[in-house]
């Protein structure tokens, strides 16, 4: 069973496949040696810590060989977000995806938004008619690969973005996605609208209200990402420590 066959099968499990997302290669290895069972980046904590600010800041070559790297030292299936595609022309789109394809990443994700004046989510049309030509071109060249549709309503906090959300996951599923990530929805009678909508694979992320695992597992969530919010715990916290080792003048706070 190849990567892609194996991250394929973990979103049809009983039990939601917890997605570890990374920032480089050291935390894909924790990931791995924690047990996961596949990772995927962040945009936004790859971007930051990379000196970048999110929203297709960071240089698609520096994105790439991270993934190339990342593919090359762990086991586990790996997928990579590459936000609205990492360039408004659609044969721009599909070479992106295409590369990462040839290194071994078994999955990407693509976004409804783009990074224009804050952030701009393209009407369900335009943004299905891409997502048909991306989904046509990976089939027609036998390419296996993961296509992740993130749809943003809840992320922008729209006043109707159930019913924006229901609306486009119908499009997005006939134009071919392999599964639909719903940032920011919290609330368990939305999720479970969501996942009733689509025989796709649902995907949600890490935020404090949202339920807990076994909840989203009897919800039907196939898909559970931890975010950025692991990356900014971590950096919270060294720059905690690194406060105390000044503060304090010694190097006691890295050794209790």
């Amino acid at each position: 069973m190849n990567s892609f066959e194996k991250f394929s099968q973990l979103h049809e499990q009983k039990s939601p496949l917890l997605l570890g997302n990374i920032w480089d290669v050291q935390s894909a290895n924790a990931y791995e040696s924690a047990g996961y069972e596949a990772i995927g980046t962040s945009s936004q904590a790859v971007a930051v810590a990379n000196g970048y600010q999110d929203g297709e800041q960071l240089p698609f070559a520096v994105l790439h060989a991270l993934a190339k790297r990342v593919v090359e030292v762990v086991k586990i299936p790996f997928t990579v977000d590459i936000e609205g595609g990492y360039d408004r022309n659609i044969t721009g789109i599909i070479q992106h995806i295409e590369k990462l394809h040839d290194i071994g990443v078994a999955g990407i994700n693509l976004e409804d938004t783009i990074a224009e004046d804050g952030r701009k989510q393209l009407s369900a049309g335009e943004f299905g008619a891409l997502l048909a030509e991306v989904t046509n071109y990976i089939a027609q060249n036998n390419l296996k690969i993961f296509i992740n549709v993130r749809t943003d309503g809840f992320l922008l906090g729209l006043p109707n973005a159930l019913e924006e959300t229901l609306n486009r996951i119908k499009v997005y599923e006939e134009a071919g996605a392999s599964g639909i990530f719903t940032p920011c929805i919290t609330a368990a009678d939305d999720i479970k609208a969501v996942v009733s909508a689509t025989k796709l694979p649902i995907n949600v992320m890490c935020m404090p209200n949202l339920p807990d695992f076994a909840t989203l597992e009897q919800l039907g969530v196939k898909r559970i990402s931890i975010g950025p919010f692991l990356f900014s715990k971590v950096y919270a916290n060294t720059t905690k420590l690194a406060e105390a080792i000044r503060d304090e003048q010694n190097f006691g706070a890295l050794f209790k």
